[in-house]
């Protein structure tokens, strides 16, 4: 008698794919959160507070573990360098973003910025080839994040230029913590870990004692607990965990192609959330963004 067939085990790529994709998920929820808890009265500041301070919280014990005293083996100095890098400050560019330009501007601009910026950066600092299947997927997601500009530009005016070039900082930012995670040998959960612990304790008491929990109590238990949820397990700790996974089975040049997909899960949560129906340039532009992201997988 024959034992039963083993199954063939996901290969790296698949696992690397699936880990950058649940990350894009994650940060896409943030984004449609966020919106919603700016308009219900929500500071940019108090958003960074719950995405990054609880999650930090949970991070102690794990840390202290690990050692507190050089962060885990990473050092302070590098610590330093991934909190400014993807933590608070990161965090207000991009919610700041959302008060002065529309969802979709946000939607667009920052994942577009982390895609393009972070595989330029690595073939400039990390020397990972740029092959031709990876330019024609890089070509297609600009492409395809085009046409969502194309149809995002009818709204800007106003402040919505500087909430735009907000959404661009956020993005290059990440792009440079790509780069961090990969030429620091550096693992998603122990960044993550870092961002947590370092944002308790620098983040915590700076907002505690110049900004307050006034607009926080204000909005009420329901919209905090969905923050919470939102902002400090998924689009913070988790996607930083599972965006660094991505990185060590594929490489920075691949996996920051994964923000490209943002525009795409942003605009389905919306829709299945908020009731926002996306439009025939939207889809198309999803469409052509997806066939790029199939060809810059490839190695």
């Amino acid at each position: 008698m024959h034992g039963p067939e083993k199954r063939p085990a996901l290969s790296a790529t698949a696992l690397g794919a699936l880990f950058g994709i649940a990350a894009a998920i994650c940060w896409a929820a943030g984004f449609v959160a966020a919106k919603h808890g700016l308009a219900k009265g929500m500071s940019p500041t108090d958003l960074a507070f719950h995405r990054f301070v609880w999650s930090g919280l949970a991070m102690v014990p794990v840390m202290a573990k690990a050692g507190f005293g050089d962060l885990g083996g990473v050092g302070w100095g590098r610590g330093l360098v991934l909190l400014v890098l993807a933590g608070p400050l990161q965090a207000i560019s991009s919610y700041t973003g959302f008060t002065l330009a529309p969802l979709g501007h946000g939607a667009v601009i920052h994942p577009a910025s982390a895609a393009l910026g972070g595989a330029l950066l690595a073939y400039l600092v990390l020397h990972e080839p740029l092959t031709r299947a990876r330019l024609l997927g890089i070509l297609g997601i600009i492409l395809g994040l085009l046409v969502f500009a194309g149809e995002a530009i009818t709204t800007l005016g106003g402040k919505a230029p500087i909430g735009d070039a907000l959404f661009a900082n956020a993005g290059l930012m990440w792009a440079v913590f790509t780069i961090c995670l990969r030429r620091w040998a550096t693992s998603g959960i122990m960044a993550a870990r870092i961002v947590g612990v370092l944002s308790l304790l620098i983040y915590a008491p700076l907002f505690s004692y110049f900004i307050g929990f006034e607009r926080i109590m204000a909005v009420g238990l329901a919209e905090n607990l969905l923050q919470i949820a939102v902002q400090g397990v998924f689009a913070g700790l988790l996607a930083i965990y599972l965006f660094g996974r991505s990185v060590t089975a594929l490489g920075a040049g691949r996996a920051s192609t994964f923000p490209a997909l943002v525009p795409a899960f942003t605009i389905l949560i919306g829709f299945l959330a908020l009731g926002e129906v996306p439009t025939w340039p939207q889809l198309i532009g999803l469409a052509i963004v997806g066939v790029g992201f199939r060809f810059a997988l490839k190695t």
